[in-house]
């Protein structure tokens, strides 16, 4: 499915997962959009802004699709498919970037980011831009918590942010509920 998008022609591909349908959309600079998974065909495809559900892709979307399939069922740990994150402001891909250095299996806090993009003051503005991350999973955006351990945010929901920390190992890092006097 092709699509206008910011002047640019994007083409989708919406696919079932082992978690629920997803979504990705590529430029011709690479792939610049991933929709975590959902309960429906159709809601993929709406939160990839694409009408046509016909089932199409690129040769690079359907690399992507396989990497995410096989990231999902744990066979996977790095991709290495072109991705276009030009629709980020330049600190937003700043961050990007640092985020795509954190390690499979691992958590680093909005502090730690911050603290390569430009110092302590930066937290806020590392957090929004994690959150505006238009290729969760692919910049694992969801390896990011909170200094004191705790989930934090996630744009995809916490309950995905933890399934995919289980997915990694990296769950066991992260503050306990009873630790926090039971809250």
């Amino acid at each position: 499915m092709d699509h206008i998008h910011d002047g640019l022609k994007r083409r989708g591909l919406v696919f079932d997962s082992p978690w629920g349908w997803m979504g990705m959309s590529e430029t011709v600079k690479g792939i610049d959009r991933i929709v975590l998974p959902k309960r429906s065909k159709r809601t993929a495809a709406v939160a990839l802004g694409m009408t046509d559900l016909r089932d199409q892709g690129s040769i690079r979307l359907l690399a992507a699709r396989r990497q995410l399939l096989d990231y999902l069922t744990g066979s996977r740990k790095t991709f290495d498919v072109p991705i276009d994150c030009s629709s980020g402001t330049e600190f937003q891909r700043l961050v990007w970037r640092v985020l795509q250095t954190i390690p499979y299996g691992t958590v680093r806090s909005y502090q730690w980011v911050a603290d390569r993009v430009g110092g302590r003051a930066y937290a806020r503005a590392v957090g929004n831009a994690v959150g505006a991350n238009p290729l969760p999973i692919v910049i694992p955006c969801h390896r990011v918590v909170a200094q004191d351990r705790s989930l934090g945010g996630f744009s995809g929901g916490l309950s995905m942010k933890r399934k995919l920390l289980a997915l990694e190992g990296s769950l066991p890092l992260l503050r306990t509920r009873s630790s926090r006097g039971g809250s």
